[in-house]
């Protein structure tokens, strides 16, 4: 596109998009009240601050600024799919497919070129096989779980979660951090001792 007021104009109505990303609600809630639940683009925020400093626990060396990018781009797909529980495997399946469509809509808004870079970029997120798309998989895996572990259970125990259940989540947080692998036992042992989460 050689218009760059046409090209500013598709961006910014991907910028304005986004805005609902706001309005989709997760299972965790907030830390500071544990008022109300977070929002998705909270958590593509927050994730991706933890991955800027947690980026030398890296299995492997990491290019941290696709990691980045990768985690404020990773959750935009709910604003069409929304957001489901990630222990859901059923709803797990279908929700795969709602995100490639809204995956094709969303960055289709933009520049073809930029749009096939982030769809690119969605992708190699969603198949977790380079060093970035593992390390931001471990972050996106492990963040829900640290933030239940602080809330005596959160969301585990208003879903009846089960210990087994949040030991499944090691197989997608291992290959790109071993040390939050690691410490997912230590958080899965202290919430059984509490009763935060079911034997």
């Amino acid at each position: 596109m050689n218009n760059p007021l046409a090209r500013l104009e598709q961006q910014l109505a991907l910028v304005y998009e986004l805005d609902k990303l706001k309005g989709v609600l997760r299972q965790t809630k907030i830390a500071c009240a544990n008022l109300r639940q977070e929002n998705s683009a909270e958590h593509s925020w927050q994730v991706a601050v933890m991955a800027l400093l947690l980026a030398e626990h890296a299995n492997e060396a990491v290019d941290i600024s696709r990691v980045v990018k990768m985690l404020l781009i990773h959750d935009v797909v709910e604003i069409d799919a929304g957001d489901v529980i990630v222990y859901d495997e059923a709803a797990q399946a279908e929700q795969a497919i709602k995100e490639q469509a809204a995956a094709k809509r969303l960055f289709a808004m933009l520049p073809s070129e930029q749009g096939s870079e982030l769809l690119q970029l969605w992708h190699e997120f969603e198949a977790a096989e380079s060093a970035e798309a593992k390390f931001a998989k471990a972050m996106d895996r492990f963040l829900p779980m640290w933030l239940n572990y602080h809330q005596q259970g959160g969301s585990w125990q208003a879903h009846g979660i089960r210990a087994s259940q949040v030991a499944s989540m090691k197989k997608r947080i291992e290959p790109g951090c071993q040390v939050l692998s690691d410490k997912v036992d230590v958080i899965i042992e202290t919430a059984l001792e509490n009763g935060w989460l079911k034997p």
